[in-house]
């Protein structure tokens, strides 16, 4: 009986020193991630909207509208997590950066952010996290792919298989259909939440 209680006592001890460790190498870790995670974040808004100087959190945004909008659009896989207003030197908006997270990708989940100018113009796509299968779904990461988007002032844009021209459509990736997919529905969502909730759209 003795040895029982013993044991139990040992193991009580493990459990709860582990705990404790646990605890403070969380402690430890958890400012670097989030700050690893914010610089991470920085970058995609500066590179989706290389003209502004600082970007403003977006303070009327409302995560459960913008999922029913989303959905009531025909994007019941997407869902919207953040927008910031992209500010000039001078304070004025210039545009507005949002990011999207989308659960069509061929691995589960991708985010992206969008950067998109008051008038509408899609001004870059930047992947905030992605793990597509490496030399097909990556290649959604490269600039070849992204660029597309890039400068473009439509209404959506719809991806094609045959190389069919015109400003609203993307090319593609060969043998990843899912993950193009994905990343232009996640920008259609961007510009239907720019369009409906952020007073701007293409003429």
């Amino acid at each position: 009986m003795n040895k029982i209680v013993k044991n139990t006592l040992i193991l009580t001890a493990i459990t709860v020193v582990s705990g404790l460790l646990l605890g403070a190498v969380y402690g430890v870790t958890k400012e670097p991630i989030a700050a690893a995670q914010e610089n991470t974040k920085q970058e995609a808004f500066r590179a989706v909207m290389a003209d502004a100087s600082e970007f403003v959190t977006y303070e009327d945004f409302d995560a459960e509208s913008a999922s029913a909008l989303l959905s009531d659009n025909g994007y019941t896989s997407d869902s919207i997590s953040e927008v910031a207003v992209a500010q000039d030197a001078g304070g004025e908006t210039i545009g507005y950066v949002i990011n999207v997270t989308s659960s069509e990708a061929y691995d589960g989940e991708l985010q992206l952010s969008v950067g998109i100018a008051s008038d509408g113009t899609v001004k870059g796509v930047e992947m905030l996290s992605i793990s597509e299968t490496a030399g097909l779904g990556m290649k959604a990461d490269e600039a070849e792919f992204k660029d597309q988007f890039k400068d473009k002032n439509v209404a959506q844009f719809s991806y094609t298989k045959t190389g069919e021209e015109g400003d609203d459509k993307i090319d593609a990736i060969s043998g990843a259909t899912i993950t193009t997919n994905a990343v232009t529905n996640a920008v259609n969502s961007a510009l239907v939440y720019f369009q409906n909730e952020l007073g701007g759209g293409a003429e």
